[in-house]
């Protein structure tokens, strides 16, 4: 059974098909679901620290019900996305019940679209990448497969990093400086993999080319289907989804800093350079995502394996509750910036 627990990650696409059902006050189900009901439920559920070791990571590492938990999200995101379309296109909504519903369905972009996608995305199989490039579109975010592969795992914990948060910056200051840092990066890094390859700019092999074509084909069939509105809806929570992802990758490095070497070099990534939590909550709704130091030791293991490190810089709270607080500054950093380590913390 203990297998299965991921699947409590249903419950974001679940609360969202209640929000568009239910409207009214309802459509702001999937925000206070994530943002008050789990982080409750993270102060009163235990941690756990525990790593499966043995003969049950292995049964693990192979284990197909592990990756269909993932594959399982293409069609419940589109599916999510399609339902609320309907509901704000077909039948009369107040401009709150707009907002909800926006929202809601922008939760499940980030957490079960791009947040999936992201993990598929660093598979080896091209079947599993392809489904990982799927989960990024209604997002409008094609181009995080190359910058975050490409980019931020070999830059993360560093300045040249826009998708790492620095000391002191406040998470509205990081989205000014990861939004168009990571996208321009994105181009600069398609482009190199080209050259190096030997391939033209118009090319099969052009990710960055393919991904603007299937967010301008998606966006010309919602037109289509749903007009004005329908497109309008979507850009919606796509953002939403999008400042989602951008707030984990906020909380994810903030303040940790890989420092240089006698020859001038960073530091390879280790365990310090990312905030994890042990809190179960978020460990199972997001895929094990707060495991991060781990992921970037070896970004190829799959979230079932990814373990818990001693030495890795502890978060006082789950990633949710994280994310709430690092809406408020202040109070963000009264929390973080003790516990940013001292030889990484610059001079105040």
């Amino acid at each position: 059974m203990s297998d299965l627990k991921y699947l409590a990650a249903y419950s974001i696409p679940a609360t969202a098909l209640l929000a568009l059902t239910l409207g009214g006050a309802w459509s702001f189900l999937t925000p206070v679901y994530a943002f008050v009901c789990i982080p409750l439920l993270e102060v009163l559920l235990p941690e756990n620290q525990a790593n499966i070791e043995g003969a049950k990571k292995h049964k693990a590492a192979v284990n197909p019900v592990f990756d269909w938990m993932l594959y399982l999200n293409v069609p419940i995101v589109y599916g999510v996305m399609a339902y609320g379309l309907l509901a704000i296109t077909r039948a009369p909504v107040t401009w709150v019940e707009w907002v909800g519903c926006a929202l809601s369905a922008g939760i499940v972009l980030g957490v079960n679209g791009i947040n999936v996608g992201h993990e598929l995305g660093h598979r080896k199989s091209r079947r599993e990448r392809l489904l990982g490039k799927l989960l990024l579109l209604p997002s409008f975010y094609s181009h995080f497969y190359i910058e975050h592969n490409l980019g931020h795992h070999v830059h993360a914990a560093t300045p040249e990093d826009p998708a790492t948060a620095k000391y002191n910056q406040s998470l509205y200051g990081f989205w000014a400086q990861t939004l168009p840092g990571q996208y321009r990066n994105a181009w600069i890094l398609q482009q190199k993999a080209l050259e190096r390859e030997g391939k033209p700019f118009l090319s099969l092999y052009n990710d960055m080319l393919w991904g603007h074509l299937g967010q301008a084909a998606y966006l010309l069939g919602l037109y289509l289907a749903f007009g004005p509105g329908g497109v309008l809806f979507a850009l919606a929570a796509g953002l939403t989804g999008v400042l989602l992802l951008e707030t984990v990758n906020y909380i994810e490095h903030y303040g940790l800093l890989r420092l240089k070497t006698a020859s001038g070099r960073y530091e390879r990534v280790r365990e310090v350079h990312s905030w994890n939590s042990n809190h179960i909550m978020g460990r199972i709704v997001l895929y094990e995502l707060t495991r991060h130091s781990d992921h970037h030791y070896k970004s190829s293991k799959k979230y079932q394996l990814l373990d818990y490190h001693d030495t890795s810089p502890e978060m006082p709270f789950g990633y949710p509750t994280s994310m709430v607080l690092a809406l408020v500054p202040p109070l963000w950093f009264r929390i973080m910036n003790k516990r940013v380590p001292e030889p990484m913390r610059p001079n105040e």
